[in-house]
């Protein structure tokens, strides 16, 4: 694979949530995929996408079943994706993205998270030109060079693609995901999509004394603690 593609890859500055959160996490976004795109899983590529994440985060089945369910007969709130900045131990860049139903109680308890380490929230804007939001597909079962036809007659812009052992990964504009995914389904409805992820990825990473990283790991114990923070992005340097 191409260096370039892995290092970044490999090096996402991405930080799950715990594990008593994940089912919370997965049902909101498949409620809402659910909603927003047909209940069906084989038409609704993002909700399909979705489940096959879930399964794999072990999400039981009754959960997946059940939200989806709630959207179909139109039950349950709206929620609605906002995304925070703000600075942390250091002078990191920390992007937390949220599913709220409450904007006023998600803000109050995403600022708390920030205030409680002696860090602070900023505008939109102020870290996420620090970073650079890509999406990473892996595919199995096209090569190379058909893919990337396919996608540049699509107008999807490839940020760079590498193919080894029969798998061909893709880099590009990280909101063009659920595109690659159709596009590529609908030129050949037998291959095999291995994994699709898009994320913030940052364009330097900032190293921390262990007093700054013990801040950061009771601000990540803080977010863990809030119901509507989905995921949480920066751009500290890991060994």
């Amino acid at each position: 694979m191409g260096r370039k593609f892995e290092v970044r890859k490999a090096s996402m500055a991405k930080t799950m949530l715990k594990k008593s959160r994940i089912y919370s996490r997965f049902g909101k976004e498949i409620y809402m995929a659910a909603k927003q795109g047909g209940a069906n899983i084989d038409s609704n590529l993002a909700l399909k996408h979705l489940v096959e994440k879930a399964k794999k985060a072990q999400v039981p089945t009754d959960v997946i079943k059940r939200n989806i369910q709630k959207a179909e007969r139109g039950l349950g709130e709206d929620f609605q994706p906002i995304r925070y900045e703000g600075f942390g131990p250091g002078g990191i860049g920390i992007i937390v993205d949220t599913l709220t139903d409450n904007v006023n109680r998600t803000v109050s308890e995403v600022r708390n998270c920030f205030t409680k380490i002696g860090s602070k929230m900023g505008r939109s804007g102020t870290v996420a030109h620090a970073f650079t939001h890509l999406s990473h597909t892996t595919i199995k079962g096209m090569d190379e060079e058909e893919i990337f036809e396919i996608l540049l007659m699509a107008d999807i812009d490839v940020l760079e693609i590498s193919e080894e052992d029969g798998l061909v990964e893709i880099e590009a504009e990280g909101f063009d995901l659920d595109k690659i995914q159709i596009v590529l389904l609908e030129a050949k409805e037998d291959i095999e999509i291995v994994e699709a992820e898009n994320g913030w990825y940052p364009h330097n990473y900032i190293e921390l004394s262990n007093e700054e990283q013990a801040l950061f790991d009771k601000f990540m114990n803080l977010a863990n603690e809030v119901e509507d923070i989905q995921e949480v992005y920066h751009n500290i340097k890991e060994d």
